[in-house]
């Protein structure tokens, strides 16, 4: 469809907004919950035609955006999608995004914070904001890689995916030992992921940095962890401060899984709903 304006529409087609907003409903409705959307299903939950609904699929799998299972006739998301989100999240636009919130965090209480989001068996840092004493090395964190057994960091993420998943990808592999704090044991470690759902945060000493500490709580886009929040520093520095850091990080983590969360209308607030 053309959005010139020297073209008039067909009588009865929806306006290009209209249309627009629809295909990225579409899109976002795609979730764990729901992985893959048929033609029926999409007419019923967005209150179109099955001729409407057959069309936004067939155009969104001819783009890549979605693929279908030429068996079920099912829909699922394509790799158009992997591309996108691979060029915001490694060309910058997810950290421009959470970082205002890490600057006003660090500027709030003095200790650098960072941003990881899950890479295989590691966290992987995606920005980071120097706290009042400066930065935590002499190189930009950005792209540094921690490793899921070791460090407050990688344990608020990994604390929270079931227990199933977690030991699929942490255990039967070699652990590094980073200090005489690094746990390498399955069942110490267990105890330790189970306090990040019993606590809502992490904490640790030493573990992955000899000379660091680092708290870091799990970020959550509904009830899913996508990253960890985490403030770190000299350890000497944050061991005495750590009881009145929790509050305003777990503060902080909550505003950046909003700001991470996308608007997915639903049922009878659907847009395009009759």
């Amino acid at each position: 469809m053309s959005d010139s304006a020297s073209v008039t529409p067909a009588q009865g087609a929806p306006p290009p907004l209209q249309t627009a907003d629809r295909v990225l409903s579409l899109l976002l409705s795609f979730d764990r919950e729901h992985p893959e959307w048929g033609v029926s299903d999409v007419a019923a939950e967005f209150g179109l035609d099955k001729s409407v609904a057959q069309r936004l699929l067939a155009a969104l799998a001819y783009r890549g955006f979605l693929v279908s299972d030429p068996r079920t006739r099912r829909y699922r998301l394509g790799p158009a999608v992997w591309h996108l989100s691979r060029v915001w999240e490694r060309d910058g636009g997810m950290a421009s995004l959470v970082r205002p919130t890490l600057r006003a965090m660090a500027e709030a209480v003095g200790v650098g914070a960072l941003f990881a989001v899950p890479d295989g068996v590691h966290m992987r840092c995606v920005t980071a904001v120097d706290g009042a004493s400066g930065p935590l090395r002499i190189y930009g964190l950005a792209g540094e890689l921690y490793p899921a057994h070791a460090g407050a960091t990688s344990r608020a993420y990994f604390g929270m995916l079931p227990p199933g998943d977690r030991a699929a990808l942490l255990y039967g592999r070699p652990m590094a030992r980073f200090s005489d704090r690094t746990l390498t044991d399955p069942a110490l470690l267990e105890e330790r992921f189970a306090e990040v759902r019993r606590n809502g945060y992490a904490y640790s000493e030493g573990e992955y940095d000899p000379e660091t500490a680092a708290l870091a709580a799990p970020v959550l886009v509904g009830r899913r962890a996508v990253g960890t929040l985490s403030v770190a520093g000299p350890l000497e520095a944050l061991r005495p401060r750590k009881a009145d850091l929790v509050a305003p990080l777990l503060q902080a983590a909550a505003d950046l899984g909003k700001l991470l969360t996308p608007l997915r209308p639903r049922g009878s607030g659907a847009p395009g709903r009759r």
